[in-house]
Formats: structure tokens, C-alpha cells, sequence
């Protein structure tokens, strides 16, 4: 998994947390706490986090052992049980497909993982492995790391976004964009704000239209957000790759435009993008 998740959205503890039902021992994650206690604290030692619910007796079960494993290895690895439904934020970003699922972090970033419940002894062995992977590349002093001075100008944006003040988030953002035109991570925030926004406006039932009327352009570009902010952007890039495929003058060109914004929300690194991009190319020539 190394790489393929971007854990940046989670940096940042929610402004209000509703909390999660308490998880087995004293290991529970929750949206507002995952930054310290997985991200900062994966820089000394792994992580291991276990998603579970309660409503999965076996995901219950494989948390259970998974602590006991943690109280026999005395420290050389923490544990983060996350309850899936009140933390759907972690999930999305960890792109949870099933329930349990098990996840290593080391220095910030995932290592390896592992679906479903498994036999003690191969949990064991994964938790072997991931120790054997990080020895001698972490600090494990168990000492917090220095915390990271916040610009107070991002501050002022994700305050406004917590108000729900959008233009003001926006134009926070904006702002600094116009002292800095080269900072990245304001143009990443700004396209992230602008997307939602329009997203969010979009009625589901805009999929069902486009799949009906492929010729619908406003439909088809509408679905692509919705399959978008669903965490299905191989469903989004598709759709839109087949307008470019069966158009021509403006309504090619606002597709591919559209399609090339998408690209933009994500690493371009990501196997998905370069895949569509592949297909982008080979649909206009």
C-alpha cells in the first residue's frame, strides 16, 4: 500500500467529534485523535490500525488478539482500533473495502495490510514481517516528534471551513495563492474546496440519468463528481474518456477540460491517474 494513500486529510483532527463507541481495551482511534496517536506516533514505531465494528463479532475478535499480541511485544508496535461507522473519515481515506480490515503504518505512510479475519498464527507472521520491514528505519524513542508550526493563513481557511463559511474558505485561500503563486498545497486545498462544493450540489440520482442518455453532457459530467466523491474515480475517468471518445469541438473540449480538473485532485503518481491519462491519449489520437 505504500504510497497508493494519502493520509494528509486526516493531519488535521475534525472541529467537533460525535466519538466512537468504545472499541475493545484501551486502543480505541477516532477521527479526532488519529493524527496523533497513528500518524505522529507511526514515526517512532509501527502502527498497526485494525478497523472493526461491533457488529462484526469477528472483527471484535481479531482487535482482541491483535492486543494481546501488542502486550507481548512490550511496546515495539502500537495498536489503533477504529470503529468503522463513526469514523467513516478514516475509512474513505484508508479506501476500506471490507470489515475487518488491518492496516501497518510506519513513518506517516501505509506499509502493508491485510483483509478479513486470519488465523493467530499468520496475524503473527504478518506482525512479524512489518516489524522486520521498519527495524532500525524509525526513531522508537516513543518521545512525540516537534510539532509542526501551522501557517497561520491555513488556520484562518480551515476556521472558515469549520464555520461552514465555503466563500470565505475560498477566498482565504485565494489570498494566499496571490502572495505565493507557487504554493502547491493552497492550490491542492483550492481545487479539493471548489470540487466538493460542486459535488455535494449534485443529486445522486444524476448516474442513473447519464447511464440512460449517454448523449447528456451536463448529466455525464454531473455523474463523474458523484462517482468521484463516492472514492470510484476509475468509474469517473471512464465515463468521461467516452465522451471524449464519441465527441467533437466544444463539447470534446469541455469534457477533456473537465476530465484534466479531475486529474488535478490527485497525486499523479497514483496508478489510476496514469492509467486514465493512457486512455486519455488514446481516445484523442
Amino acid at each position: 500500500m505504500s504510497g497508493a494513500v494519502d493520509l494528509s486529510a486526516l493531519k488535521q483532527p475534525p472541529a467537533a467529534s460525535g466519538g466512537a463507541a468504545a472499541a475493545p481495551g484501551n486502543h480505541a482511534v477516532t477521527e479526532a485523535d488519529f493524527e496523533a496517536k497513528v500518524i505522529r506516533r507511526s514515526m517512532q514505531v509501527p502502527v498497526v490500525v485494525a478497523l472493526f465494528s461491533q457488529r462484526s463479532p469477528g472483527s471484535v475478535e481479531l482487535v482482541r488478539t491483535l492486543e494481546r499480541f501488542a502486550a507481548e511485544d512490550r511496546g515495539a508496535w502500537d495498536l489503533a482500533a477504529v470503529e468503522a461507522e463513526p469514523n467513516m473519515n478514516i475509512v474513505q481515506a484508508l479506501r476500506v473495502q471490507g470489515i475487518p480490515t488491518v492496516i501497518a503504518v510506519a513513518g506517516g505512510q501505509p506499509l502493508a495490510d491485510f483483509e478479513g479475519a486470519q488465523p493467530e498464527a499468520q496475524v503473527r507472521q504478518w506482525l512479524d514481517a512489518v516489524l522486520d520491514a521498519t527495524a532500525g528505519k524509525l526513531e522508537g524513542d516513543g518521545t512525540a516528534p516537534e510539532p509542526e508550526v501551522e501557517d497561520p493563513r491555513f488556520v484562518a481557511a480551515e476556521d472558515k471551513l469549520a464555520e461552514g463559511d465555503i466563500a470565505g474558505a475560498e477566498a482565504a485561500y485565494e489570498a494566499i495563492i496571490a502572495e505565493e503563486p507557487g504554493n502547491e498545497e493552497a492550490k491542492a486545498a483550492l481545487r479539493q474546496l471548489r470540487f466538493l462544493t460542486r459535488a455535494q450540489q449534485v443529486d445522486p440520482a444524476v448516474v442513473a440519468t447519464a447511464d440512460a442518455d449517454p448523449s447528456n453532457l451536463d448529466a455525464a459530467l454531473d455523474a463523474a463528481d458523484v462517482e468521484l466523491l463516492e472514492q470510484r474515480p476509475e468509474a469517473a475517468f471512464d465515463r468521461i474518456i467516452a465522451i471524449v471518445k464519441r465527441t467533437a469541438g466544444e463539447d470534446r473540449t469541455r469534457a477533456r477540460t473537465r476530465l484534466l480538473e479531475l486529474f488535478e485532485l490527485f497525486d499523479q503518481a497514483e496508478p489510476f491517474v496514469t492509467a486514465a491519462r493512457r486512455k486519455l491519449a488514446a481516445a484523442l489520437y
